[in-house]
């Protein structure tokens, strides 16, 4: 579900991101090779939740793609054998229980027009997750961004990694890690760095208390039912 229609969603992502796509996708492979991989078999069924252009799922080794995006620009960019699941997130996924491995999700949840809606998707991650399965979401954290969090028009739903933690524990979920300072807020008119500053950041974790202003939550459903 988004607030927007997929032309308004259209034109808000190309005037965002189109100068320095490029650069985006090799940002994200340092972040897949140097860090997301660790969380991902080769043989895993992954599903990059809020896609977009396909930088992060066009380039993790799994066994089988799904990306989800309303953006119908999506489409022209995803890697061949990635099937696009075009719909809103919080309605039904058209996939049977248990058909994936690993949830990816980057700057998306915030997207959401509310919690109810945001609620509903993580009921459909949990539902389509195998026992054992992995939930990965990054995202702005509000408690670090009091004010600049609302420089974006689409940004809706404010989140803390606790907050998200809490939603995610209240559906079965355990966590696995959960960093309240990950990576910098957002590359949008930021100045282009050299890779080599990023695989040095990810290496210093230190450094992420001083720059991080995103969580990770890394969360897992049960691989056997509650007693």
């Amino acid at each position: 579900m988004s607030a927007h229609q997929p032309d308004d969603l259209s034109r808000i992502y190309d005037a965002r991101f189109k100068a320095n796509r490029a650069y985006r996708t090799q940002i994200w492979e340092v972040l897949i090779g140097d860090f997301f991989q660790q969380f991902i078999q080769s043989t895993d069924r992954v599903l990059d939740l809020g896609c977009g252009y396909g930088e992060f799922i066009g380039q993790v080794r799994c066994r089988a793609k799904w990306g989800m995006d309303l953006n119908p620009d999506s489409a022209q960019f995803l890697e061949p054998g990635t099937t696009l699941l075009q719909q809103d997130c919080s309605a039904r996924w058209p996939l049977e229980d248990g058909a994936l491995d690993v949830v990816f999700t980057s700057n998306f949840f915030e997207h959401l027009p509310d919690k109810q809606a945001l609620g509903r998707t993580l009921d459909e991650i949990h539902r389509c997750l195998a026992p054992g399965g992995r939930l990965i979401a990054m995202g702005p954290n509000i408690k670090f961004l009091p004010g600049s969090y609302w420089d974006f028009w689409d940004h809706y739903v404010p989140l803390t990694e606790k907050s998200l933690e809490e939603a995610l524990s209240t559906r079965g979920f355990e966590m696995v890690r959960v960093e309240d300072r990950f990576m910098p807020y957002s590359m949008v008119g930021q100045p282009r760095y050299p890779l080599s500053f990023l695989r040095i950041y990810l290496r210093l974790p230190l450094a992420w208390k001083f720059f991080g202003h995103q969580f990770l939550v890394v969360a897992q459903k049960p691989s056997s039912p509650t007693l």
